[in-house]
């Protein structure tokens, strides 16, 4: 009898014996690409070839892939065919010989995506330019899984760096920088800049707008600006420092 796609994405967590197709994640940055396994499978855990495989084996082993949250659209397409279409001798042929190729593409829309985003930095966006003229489906698929996260932590160190040498950067965002370099992991260095940034920018620019009221001479119009900027989101404020301030009087 034919399973169901619900009742297969169940039976992925429980059925023995189940091909191991889950591969690790890597470090993503503000825009996360989509990741799935190094390679085709050529065996379940108890080393059973795929053309040896029951057919509700091979079944589940597709739906670990369809489960899995980091496989990428061709991969899921695909496989969801084959859940509605495809012949239990097809799913084995698709498993050892389009897998990989559609891994391939998923792997190489992630690179894009990667490249695409502003905040990738140097060491990232050179990496990929190399995989995308010269790498191989195994070296990029090598690099997403390893090389990523060591290029990212190469340029989250240099993104804090470059915040530390602002002059314009304040007390917390100084103080959490630098324990962060002491001791922080890249895993921690990422999401500081992702969102603990913000936090401490928007406190440190909080304490800069309080000092205006201290000006000699501030008129009502700052005045009032200022009280309404303190209340205002950390982007608000923001621009008040570096902009608002100085239309009020204008």
């Amino acid at each position: 009898m034919r399973l169901t796609r619900a009742a297969l994405t169940v039976a992925s967590t429980a059925l023995a014996p189940a091909l191991l197709l889950t591969g690790p994640a890597f470090a993503a940055g503000p825009a996360a690409a989509s990741t799935a396994v190094s390679a085709a499978p050529e065996s379940d855990g108890t080393g059973t070839a795929v053309n040896d495989m029951s057919d509700d084996d091979v079944r589940v082993a597709l739906a670990r892939l369809l489960a899995d949250p980091a496989s990428g659209r061709r991969v899921i397409a695909e496989v969801n065919e084959l859940l509605d279409n495809g012949t239990p001798d097809e799913m084995r042929q698709w498993l050892e010989t389009g897998y990989p190729l559609a891994q391939a593409e998923d792997d190489q829309a992630a690179l894009f995506r990667i490249l695409g985003d502003p905040d990738s930095g140097k060491r990232v966006t050179a990496e990929i330019n190399e995989l995308l003229d010269n790498g191989t489906p195994d070296e990029m698929r090598q690099w997403l899984e390893t090389g990523y996260p060591l290029a990212q932590a190469e340029d989250d160190q240099v993104a804090l760096f470059r915040i530390l040498g602002d002059p314009d950067s304040g007390k917390r965002v100084t103080a959490e920088i630098n324990e962060l370099l002491d001791n922080g992991t890249p895993q921690e260095i990422r999401e500081w800049l992702e969102t603990g940034y913000r936090l401490a920018q928007a406190e440190d620019d909080r304490v800069a707008i309080v000092r205006i009221l201290a000006r000699p001479g501030i008129s009502d119009a700052l005045r009032a600006a200022v009280q309404e900027a303190i209340e205002g989101t950390p982007e608000e404020m923001r621009y008040f420092l570096e902009y608002g301030q100085y239309e009020v009087d204008a």
